[in-house]
Parts: C-alpha cells; sequence; structure tokens
C-alpha cells in the first residue's frame, strides 16, 4: 500500500534516485535563481535582450537601494506586517476558542457547525471577489488596512478551527474532567490546561497564516490600491510604468518580499515541525 523507503529498494534504484534528487532541486530552484539574477542585472540587459546571459555588470547595490531609498518599499512592507501580524493574532485566538468549543463541548448541532466551518475552505475565492468587494465599499473599509485585516481574519478561521479543533480532539481528555472535578471554571481549563498544551499546533498555524497572508496578492489587489494600504505583494507593481516594466527593480522587490516568511520559517522550524507531527504516532 505505501512506497518502499529508498534505503530497501535496489542498488540501482537508490543510485538512480541520488542521481535524479540534484537535477530535481535544480528545476524546482530555478524560478528562484532567475529573480535573484534579474535582482542585480542593469536595466541595460533588459534593454538588450540579455536575459539569461552573463550580467554586463552587477548593480546589486544599486537595484536594492533604489528598492528601498527611491521607491515606497519600506511603506508597503509596513503595511503587510500591520495586516499580517493582526490577522495571525485575530485568526489563532477566534480559531483557539471556536477548536475549544466544538472539541471539548458535546451538543446537538456540533457536527453541522463544525462542517459549516469546513465548507467556507472549499468555496473558490474568486467568486467572492464582487459581493466581498462591495460589502468593504458600503462599510466604509474599501482601501484600508482594517477592511484587509477583517477579510483575512474571516475567510481564515475556517481553517484555523478545522486545525484547532482536530489538535484540541487528540488531547487527554482526563485531564479536563480532572479540572472539572477540583471546581475550576470553564475559561480557566482553557486558560491553564489547554492552551499550553496547544502551543505546538498554535505555533505551527502561526507560520502557515502568516505565510498565507503575507504572499497574499489577489485579495491586497481587489481591496487596496495606492500606498496607503497595499501590502508588499501587490505594492511591487508599482515599478511598472505605462510603457516600461523595471524587471530588475521588481526583482529586487521580491526578494525582499520573500524575505520575512522565509525567515518566520527559520525562526519557528523546530515548533512548526512538532506542531504537524504531534499525534501522528500513538
Amino acid at each position: 500500500m505505501f512506497p518502499t523507503p529508498i534505503q530497501k529498494r535496489s542498488d540501482a534504484a537508490q543510485a538512480t534516485y541520488k542521481a535524479m534528487l540534484p537535477l530535481a532541486l535544480i528545476l524546482w530552484l530555478l524560478p528562484l535563481i532567475a529573480v535573484a539574477m534579474f535582482s542585480v542585472r542593469p536595466e541595460a540587459d533588459f534593454a538588450r535582450g540579455n536575459y539569461w546571459g552573463w550580467p554586463s555588470s552587477f548593480d546589486l547595490l544599486e537595484n536594492y537601494g533604489k528598492v528601498f531609498l527611491e521607491s515606497d518599499m519600506p511603506r508597503y512592507l509596513l503595511n503587510s506586517v500591520f495586516i499580517t501580524v493582526p490577522t495571525v493574532l485575530g485568526a489563532i485566538a477566534l480559531s483557539a476558542l471556536t477548536g475549544f468549543a466544538l472539541g471539548i463541548y458535546r451538543f446537538r448541532g456540533n457536527l453541522l457547525l463544525f462542517f459549516m466551518f469546513i465548507a467556507g475552505n472549499f468555496v473558490p475565492f474568486q467568486i467572492l471577489m464582487v459581493p466581498v468587494r462591495d460589502l468593504t465599499v458600503d462599510l466604509g473599509l474599501y482601501d484600508t488596512k482594517t477592511g484587509l485585516v477583517l477579510f483575512h481574519i474571516a475567510f481564515q478561521t475556517g481553517f484555523c478551527t478545522l486545525f484547532m479543533r482536530n489538535f484540541i480532539r487528540a488531547l487527554p481528555y482526563p485531564l479536563i474532567e480532572a479540572a472539572r472535578v477540583e471546581g475550576v471554571a470553564e475559561w480557566r481549563i482553557f486558560w491553564y490546561v489547554v492552551l499550553p498544551l496547544m502551543k505546538p499546533a498554535l505555533a505551527a498555524l502561526a507560520v502557515l497564516i502568516f505565510t498565507f497572508i503575507w504572499n497574499d496578492y489577489f485579495w491586497a489587489v481587489v481591496l487596496t490600491q495606492g500606498p496607503d494600504a497595499q501590502p508588499v505583494t501587490a505594492g511591487i507593481t508599482a515599478f511598472n510604468s505605462q510603457y516600461r516594466a523595471a524587471y530588475h527593480l521588481m526583482s529586487a522587490g521580491s526578494i525582499v518580499a520573500a524575505l520575512p516568511p522565509v525567515l518566520m520559517f527559520f525562526l519557528m522550524q523546530r515548533h512548526f515541525i512538532a506542531g504537524l507531527t504531534l499525534g501522528a504516532v500513538k
């Protein structure tokens, strides 16, 4: 049923695997390598069509200096922080509470309510574009960071609740029963018993949601415009003009925009892996 581990395969299969793995890795990294190379090329290379040849010069400091000092990139990065951090905190807080309610309490409609949270994850987000945009306009939240934060919290809470509820269901229920026997209030059970046990799941979910929101481009374009509220993913397109595309600056901006989620993952890697694998084996 399951594939045989490569260590148990024949010598020929292991040799083929070792030979193909570097090739697959290079193919996977080619787009990233291309963006990194574009970010240090001079603008003249693109005018001459020298996309893949050796750069005529390496303008690393000049290109990245323009990105930070001659554009609104720092403002876009700050917007992304002000959008992503509250969204992560809000989605995790709501999903921890709903996951606790759906995972611990037994009441009529529990499963139906849980399915409603899950169903939201299967709705293609493109079909929500017009109604969500009209709603933000009616509420005065269009082109504001607050509107984008509220939408992301609402949209991400379904997935987060699914994650949290299943994690809480796997916790030892006798701990909660013992706390109730001692007369501990329900909110104190959540705060002092369940929440400390959820730290690996919270860390894993924080990394996932941070990456989702930081890399979002679709809703950043639909619900915002201009440097006042747009995050960095949409702000990169500001390097384009009507008759000219600054590929070297867009590439440099893309590298800068990709650094925070990568840094977030490496800082939280231990907790992220523990959160995803906890409960995988009995």
